[in-house]
């Protein structure tokens, strides 16, 4: 493994991570509709620098994708940013050239290798890797795997229905993805659309945790009688845990994405599961416990993991 990949065991389960891009972000004053300075003081101190430049009170962020292998298969959950993506409301995530591909070798998988790929949900740096541009076009880049996507946001984000949804928070940020990394997978015929809860295989569940999109989801991992939840951008960073009300400002559904994470929260402590949000910088995951204060993250410097 390299400082891009890394792996850990839940149960007979193994978790591979694979990272696309790392770097500072925005400030918890940008990021975090409802940002409360007092309550920022009171939890800024307890957070490792690995996550938050205390200085600048730059956040610490990752795009990273794991690799799940459950009842001999190999799931792949989210898919990044991608390269050669245009992307004019985030230049950030635009026109990368990354060694995604690459990492994902060493982490011992080719693009063949993965069965199943899950987009917990449809954002632009969710699906990136969903497809390559070869020859021309848009392309599957894992050419054996089905695709699992949440019908939701599907249909939310389909510039062909607009006129159904016309005040989206994401629009302009999100601007082209579905095009590019969606409505190839949806043409080849490759895409599976779900609604509700899912068993995607033995050990591996798909629950709706809509808020952040109408489509967002929750995958349990359960293997051996231990759990992971896999939240994608239900919590972007662990400030969120201290602080459960503060949605992104990227959230459709402001009051829904609150009541959505904190019940997640709650459910991460009441199963004592491993808490993996797509984001994280440091040691990419947590715990969630209840304390008198309110909950809070453990392991974030990998103790108690």
């Amino acid at each position: 493994m390299s400082e891009f990949t890394d792996h850990w065991a839940l149960g007979k389960a193994l978790v591979h991570r694979v990272e696309e891009w790392s770097g500072p972000f925005l400030t918890p004053q940008l990021l975090f509709a409802g940002f409360e300075p007092a309550a920022y003081a009171e939890c800024k101190e307890a957070v490792p620098a690995a996550y938050l430049d205390a200085a600048s009170d730059a956040l610490q962020a990752r795009l990273q994708s794991w690799v799940v292998e459950v009842d001999g298969q190999r799931v792949l959950i989210d898919t990044g940013a991608g390269n050669d993506k245009i992307r004019p409301g985030i230049p950030l995530f635009g026109g990368l050239q990354t060694p995604f591909l690459e990492r994902l070798a060493v982490a011992g998988f080719a693009p063949e290798d993965i069965d199943l790929v899950v987009c917990t949900h449809l954002h632009v740096d969710h699906v990136g890797w969903n497809t390559q541009w070869v020859a021309g076009a848009w392309e599957p880049t894992f050419p054996r795997a089905r695709y699992v996507f949440p019908l939701a946001d599907a249909e939310y984000w389909d510039p062909r229905r607009s006129h159904l949804y016309p005040a989206k928070t994401g629009e302009a940020v999100n601007e082209g993805f579905f095009e590019d990394s969606v409505r190839p997978i949806l043409e080849a015929g490759r895409a599976e659309l779900v609604q509700g809860s899912v068993e995607l295989l033995p050990g591996l569940r798909l629950d709706p945790a809509p808020g952040h999109t109408p489509g967002s989801t929750v995958i349990t991992l359960e293997s051996g009688g231990e759990r992971a939840m896999f939240v994608g951008d239900v919590v972007h960073h662990p400030l969120q845990v201290w602080n459960p009300d503060w949605n992104s400002i990227f959230c459709e559904d402001p009051s829904q994405a609150r009541a959505t994470r904190r019940a997640v929260l709650e459910r991460a402590a009441d199963l004592e599961a491993v808490l993996v949000p797509a984001h994280f910088a440091g040691q990419h995951r947590t715990r969630v416990r209840r304390t008198p204060a309110g909950l809070r993250p453990v392991g974030l410097d990998g103790v108690g993991l």
